[in-house]
């Protein structure tokens, strides 16, 4: 028997502008603000998103990734077929970095590590994803601590992915005991830490700060920045 999952999320309005950051002939590079959906969801309702804004301006505008819903920090998109086939070729080779910044629950202890813990889909509860040892794909996400902040205790990292599984580092982050501040999906099983997490901020402290690849025409190496704004 096939068990059919509805989705009946709504996306709140998003009333913040896509900013540009970069722009040629080949690609863009934009500002995603948080609360704005990378693509367009199945649900009519959440038909604005990334895409839906920049394809009237940019008709063969392609995603080349894409951010949570939350997250806000630099996208690139590919202005053509081709060059959407190299970028994509370089994620899948894994010779784009990527770096964002987040705030913690709580004081992380070690100035830096590696979480590597394979990701599940959760049937029981859609659209969140689980740490499974069994069934799971292998993710991996390498933290340093740049400012451990009072009252409440929080921990301002930078987060470097090596993989790229949906909600990756915010369920890493759980996984550790330290889940992302405005957090909704991810929160800690203390049910006191849980609401804290949501609690502490408006939105959820994510933020991809740069990305490094190469130049799908001139192949030269280069890193494109968006500052984080908290």
């Amino acid at each position: 028997m096939t068990t059919i999952i509805i989705d009946h999320f709504v996306a709140p309005l998003c009333l913040e502008q896509i900013e540009i950051l970069f722009e040629d002939e080949y690609l863009l590079a934009i500002n995603k603000p948080s609360g704005l959906l990378s693509l367009s969801g199945k649900n009519p309702l959440n038909k604005d998103s990334v895409h839906y804004r920049l394809v009237k301006q940019y008709p063969d505008i392609r995603l080349t990734h894409r951010l949570d819903l939350g997250t806000s920090g630099i996208m690139i998109l590919a202005k053509n077929k081709l060059v959407n086939a190299n970028l994509s070729k370089q994620f899948q080779a894994r010779s784009v970095i990527k770096r964002y910044v987040s705030v913690l629950v709580g004081a992380v202890l070690d100035n830096e590590g590696l979480i590597d813990l394979p990701i599940a889909k959760d049937s029981l509860l859609f659209p969140r994803l689980k740490i499974c040892h069994k069934d799971g794909k292998s993710a991996q996400s390498h933290y340093k601590v740049i400012e451990r902040l009072d009252e409440p205790l929080r921990t301002r990292v930078i987060f470097m992915p090596l993989t790229g599984r949906t909600h990756q580092l915010r369920i890493h982050s759980q996984a550790i005991g330290h889940p992302i501040l405005g957090c909704d999906l991810y929160g800690a099983s203390e049910t006191e830490i849980a609401i804290a997490t949501q609690s502490m901020s408006p939105r959820l402290l994510l933020h991809a700060l740069d990305i490094t690849f190469d130049h799908p025409h001139t192949q030269k190496r280069m890193t494109l920045v968006s500052q984080c704004p908290f």
